[in-house]
């Protein structure tokens, strides 16, 4: 699959830690809410044999420092700090785009203000629960998560958040039960909490896509979910934005992290969706 190699970009208010893998042409992998591109280690290896594969820490996450004090997240802010790495390592070309979780939300935003920079977005469950007919409800939900860790902490903020979206059955085994690699990882992501409750939480939640915008570059967006986690709230936004798009819902083995859980089916049928595109 050839090295990887391990470099620094800098943007505006931060420097991204990002990684290449492969070659071939480019696949950006976005990661999301508190994690960084260690997530991804898993499906990387193989997508490199035909791809060239960036992976990335979202600014503020682990080794993507802000340049000062940390501050709420702005959704166009993520889209362009994307649009950065597909210009450094792409040059002036296009790359393909799988973005899970917030990172399809950037996903989202990046192919609505650049749609010529973009092959294909693969948009793995984004919770841009706005979309919803029970909006107001996720609305609240989230902000109650957000009051929980401001007056409770991390722990308890954890458990609701985890419970309220489903993905209680996705966590991580105990600490000294991982190997070292995703203990490191699981060690990054615990230090990112606070950041994420604080600065990430609620802007992504409440980003609204623009359907519109959107739907004159369908042929270009792959709406995904878990086949677990289709159902929970942070993959039921999709099926709406898939509705509109006119396209069904494609799923992915396992749940909201499906390419952490079954990383082999998971590359394997990524692989698939991007070599229809090619045809």
């Amino acid at each position: 699959m050839g090295a990887k190699t391990v470099n620094k970009l800098a943007v505006p208010g931060a420097t991204l830690h990002y990684e290449v893998t492969g070659s071939g042409p480019m696949l950006l992998l976005i990661a999301g809410g508190g994690t960084d591109a260690a997530v991804y280690d898993g499906i990387v290896g193989q997508l490199a044999a035909e791809y060239t594969v960036v992976a990335y820490d979202p600014r503020g996450n682990s080794r993507s420092r802000y340049d000062g004090e940390p501050a709420d997240e702005r959704i166009e802010q993520s889209a362009e700090d994307a649009l950065a790495l597909i210009d450094e390592v792409a040059g002036g070309g296009s790359a393909y785009v799988l973005g899970s979780s917030s990172g399809a939300i950037t996903g989202l935003e990046l192919i609505t203000r650049h749609p010529e920079r973009v092959r294909m977005l693969v948009a793995h469950e984004p919770p841009c629960t706005e979309v919803l007919p029970d909006a107001a409800d996720a609305r609240a939900f989230f902000q109650d998560v957000y009051d929980t860790y401001k007056s409770e902490g991390l722990a308890a903020a954890d458990v609701l958040f985890m419970v309220g979206t489903g993905m209680d059955d996705d966590a991580m085994p105990p600490m000294e039960d991982l190997l070292p690699e995703y203990r490191e990882l699981a060690e990054r992501m615990q230090a990112n909490a606070v950041n994420f409750y604080e600065h990430k939480l609620l802007p992504f939640t409440r980003y609204e896509p623009d359907l519109d915008a959107l739907k004159t570059v369908a042929d270009r967006i792959v709406p995904a979910a878990g086949l677990e986690s289709i159902d929970h709230l942070p993959g039921r936004p999709i099926q709406l934005i898939a509705d509109h798009l006119g396209w069904p819902v494609v799923t992915f083995p396992g749940g909201h992290g499906g390419y952490a859980s079954h990383p082999g089916p998971f590359a394997t049928h990524l692989t698939a969706l991007l070599k229809a595109d090619a045809l």
